[in-house]
């Protein structure tokens, strides 16, 4: 890695507006730090109802390297990281969150990997500081995720990671409306691996993303790389399929060579209530797949810029930034006899 080469940051911000002051301080000393540049901090306001746009644009004023970017409304967390990825300029890309739970100070460390050859390098969360029911939470759910996605995802990495241009690009063409960054910073390849950070509390204010959230978050991830969950409703249709023909064969073996009928309406009716059930949860499943094939059909922009300002002035918006892209079909020329 070439000492002139420019890193670029990351962040989307939404309610933050008292850890900014900290957030600001913290990463401007790591990028003093780091050789080369000039680098830039980009940072995505997300709707924000308290004063982080505010104090972001008052930011720009003091520190060039600060890149603003505010979105017309809140747009969810993914689509606001999807921003600032798509305005970073650097050769070299850091995505984290603003809440300080992803240290700034490990930055350096990531940077270190990735000048051994590696593309992406993914933090992998240790010692996290939320409660055991969360903590819990999150450790089965990355792993079932990581046994049931199609793709290779690493468990314990959440949105920190240094990612390389080349990533970043790939990352920028996918045109899929429900985004789970971190599945597609695996899906897109490279040569990745992972780097264990401590992973701090909230430095201030309270989390954004509560349980409601958190189970988005989960099903897109689930949803984007798996269809585990459709082949699951077919095969416990096949069983429930194999335990009535042996019921059926029971029931006629009982009534003709034992001259008796089974009994028990109370069990058949729990049974049928059982099935209904499983029926009605697969539908909400094949639902849930239906949905996102609804929403990318709609291809309505994945966010939308309401200003973009540096050096403390207001910036042209680029709109084919944040347009979901067009793709131009590849036409191959008939070949020709020799």
């Amino acid at each position: 890695m070439s000492l002139a080469f420019r890193l670029s940051v990351a962040i989307p911000l939404h309610n933050e507006e008292a850890g900014i002051p900290e957030l600001l301080r913290r990463l401007g000393a790591v990028l003093n730090s780091i050789p080369g540049g000039p680098h830039e901090m980009v940072l995505v306001d997300d709707g924000s109802r308290d004063r982080t746009l505010e104090l972001l644009q008052a930011a720009t004023r003091q520190d060039p390297r600060l890149v603003v970017v505010a979105l017309s409304r809140n747009f969810g967390h993914q689509a606001a990281l999807s921003a600032a990825l798509d305005y970073v300029s650097g050769d070299v890309v850091v995505a984290m969150d603003g809440d300080l739970q992803d240290r700034p100070e490990a930055i350096p460390a990531l940077l270190a990997k990735h000048r051994e050859g590696f593309d992406v390098v993914y933090a992998k969360r240790v010692k996290r500081k939320e409660s055991w029911p969360l903590r819990l939470s999150y450790f089965v759910f990355y792993r079932l995720l990581a046994s049931l996605a199609d793709t290779r995802l690493p468990p314990d990495s959440g949105d920190f990671a240094l990612m390389s241009r080349q990533v970043v690009e790939q990352i920028h063409a996918a045109p899929e409306h429900n985004r789970y960054l971190r599945g597609l910073r695996s899906w897109v390849g490279f040569r990745q691996t992972g780097l264990a950070v401590e992973r701090d509390e909230r430095f201030a204010g309270t989390t954004n993303y509560g349980p409601l959230k958190l189970l988005k978050l989960a099903s897109d991830g689930l949803f984007s790389f798996s269809i585990v969950p459709l082949r699951a409703a077919a095969m416990l249709g096949l069983i429930a399929i194999l335990l009535s023909a042996a019921f059926s064969l029971y029931t006629l073996y009982a009534k003709l060579f034992l001259h008796r009928a089974p009994v028990g309406f109370t069990s058949i009716m729990l049974f049928m209530s059982f099935l209904a059930g499983v029926q009605l949860f697969f539908l909400g499943i094949i639902g849930e797949y239906v949905g996102r094939i609804y929403q990318e059909t709609k291809r309505r922009p994945l966010y939308v810029v309401g200003s973009v300002a540096r050096h403390g002035a207001a910036m042209p918006v680029e709109t084919h930034r944040f347009v979901t892209p067009q793709y131009t079909p590849i036409v191959h020329a008939p070949r020709t006899r020799p």
